[in-house]
C-alpha cells in the first residue's frame, strides 16, 4: 500500500486534527472539569504516563536502567517471559524495550551483546524490534508530502534490515511468536503481499492462536489505510472472535476495526447504533472473563472507556477510567499529538456525564 497514506505507525504518534482541538477548547476540558475529576481521585494531565498503557514496576525499572546503559534488568525480564512461555508479556516487553533509541550505535543493546554474545535469544528479539522502531522513527508520522527524501531513504534502508533480524530471533527461540509479530510491522512498511502476510500469520497462530498483540498488529495490515480494506479488516476481526475462547480479549477487534474506519466521520448516533453497543458489551464481557494478570486487559479498557463515553454510558465509562488512569499509551489516545490531553478530555466528559445524571 502507498506509504503516502500512513497516518499513524508503530510507536509513532499522528498529528491531531482540528476537531479535537475544538473539543479541547470546549467546556468539557475546562479547569472546572479537571478539578471535578481530580476531586474523585483521578490524576491530572501532567501526571499521565504516555510511555506505557499499564502500570508495571518491573518494566519501568528495566526501562530506566536501560536509559542509563544498564541491560541486566531487561535481560532478566525477557528471559523470564521466554522460560515461562508468556508470549503476550514477552511481546509487550520487547516492544517497550525495543525503542528506536535502543537501535542506535553504542546503546545498552551493544553492551548487552558484548556481555552475552550475539546468540542470546532475548537480545536478538529486542534488537529486531528496535530496528523496526528506528525505521518508523526515521520516517516520522507525517504525510508523504511532508516527509523528505532523506527520511524515506533512512526508513527503507533501516527497515530492509528487519526481516533478517526477525528471522534470526525466530531461529534462536523457535517456539516464540514475538519475532513474527515484529515482522508484521516490517510487512506494513515493506509492502508485503497478502499471501506473504498469511504465511507470517500461520507462524504466529501455530505458536499462540489467541495472541492479542499479534491480532492487533495483523488487523492494522488488513485495514484500508495499509494493505487491506474495511471489509477485510472486519472479516479478520469477526473470524478471530468466532474462534476465540472467552477471556482472550479478541472481542475488542471488531471495535478496533470500526474505530479505524468510522471514527473520523462518526456522529454520536453512530456510536449508539445497536450493533456498536453490542460490540462494546461483548468486549466488556471478554475483559471480565480475562485472567487477572493478562498484560493486555488495560489496553482494552482504554478503548472501552472511550466508546462507553461516546455512547453516553458514563457510569460504565468511569469504571474503566478508574482502572487505567495514570498510563495512557493506548488506543485511541496514542494516535494524537498529546495523548494525555485527549485522554483527560474524554475522562472528564465521563465525569461530567455522571454528575449530570
Amino acid at each position: 500500500m502507498e506509504i503516502a497514506r500512513i497516518v499513524v505507525v508503530a510507536l509513532v504518534v499522528a498529528v491531531g486534527v482540528a476537531y479535537y482541538r475544538r473539543l479541547m477548547d470546549g467546556p468539557s476540558s475546562s479547569g472546572r472539569s479537571s478539578r471535578r475529576a481530580e476531586a474523585l481521585g483521578f490524576l491530572p494531565q501532567s501526571a499521565q504516563n504516555t510511555q506505557q498503557a499499564v502500570a508495571d514496576a518491573e518494566l519501568e525499572r528495566a526501562k530506566s536502567a536501560a536509559a542509563r546503559g544498564r541491560w541486566e534488568s531487561a535481560a532478566q525480564l525477557l528471559a523470564r517471559t521466554r522460560e515461562q512461555r508468556d508470549w503476550a508479556r514477552r511481546s509487550l516487553y520487547s516492544d517497550a524495550l525495543g525503542s528506536h533509541r535502543a537501535a542506535r550505535p553504542d546503546s545498552w543493546l551493544d553492551a548487552w551483546e558484548a556481555a552475552a554474545g550475539p546468540d542470546d535469544p532475548d537480545l536478538a528479539l529486542v534488537r529486531a524490534r528496535a530496528t523496526v522502531s528506528l525505521a518508523w522513527h526515521l520516517r516520522g508520522g507525517g504525510w508523504a508530502k511532508d516527509t523528505s527524501r532523506e527520511q524515506f531513504a533512512g526508513f527503507h534502508d533501516t527497515l530492509a534490515r528487519a526481516p533478517r533480524l526477525n528471522a534470526r530471533a525466530a531461529e534462536l527461540s523457535p517456539d516464540d511468536p514475538s519475532p513474527y509479530v515484529s515482522e508484521i510491522w516490517a510487512a506494513l512498511g515493506l509492502g508485503y503481499s497478502r499471501e506473504k502476510m498469511r504465511q507470517i500469520w500461520k507462524e504466529i497462530t501455530a505458536r499462540d492462536p489467541y495472541h492479542y498483540g499479534a491480532h492487533c498488529a495483523a488487523l492494522q495490515y488488513w485495514c484500508a489505510k495499509w494493505r487491506g480494506s474495511e471489509d477485510l479488516a472486519v472479516s479478520f476481526a469477526r473470524e478471530a472472535v468466532a474462534k476465540a475462547p472467552r477471556g482472550s480479549l479478541l472481542n475488542a477487534l471488531p471495535l478496533i476495526a470500526w474505530y479505524e474506519h468510522r471514527d473520523d466521520d462518526a456522529e454520536e448516533d453512530d456510536f449508539r447504533a445497536p450493533y456498536v453497543v453490542a460490540m462494546v458489551d461483548a468486549a466488556l464481557a471478554d475483559v471480565a472473563a480475562a485472567p487477572s494478570d493478562h498484560p493486555d486487559t488495560t489496553s482494552v479498557r482504554h478503548l472501552l472507556a472511550y466508546f462507553l463515553t461516546r455512547q453516553g454510558r458514563h457510569e460504565a465509562a468511569l469504571q474503566q477510567f478508574r482502572l487505567v488512569d495514570g498510563y495512557v499509551d493506548a488506543l485511541p489516545w496514542r494516535y494524537w499529538e498529546d495523548p494525555a490531553a485527549v485522554y483527560c478530555l474524554w475522562r472528564n466528559r465521563a465525569v461530567k456525564g455522571v454528575r449530570r445524571s
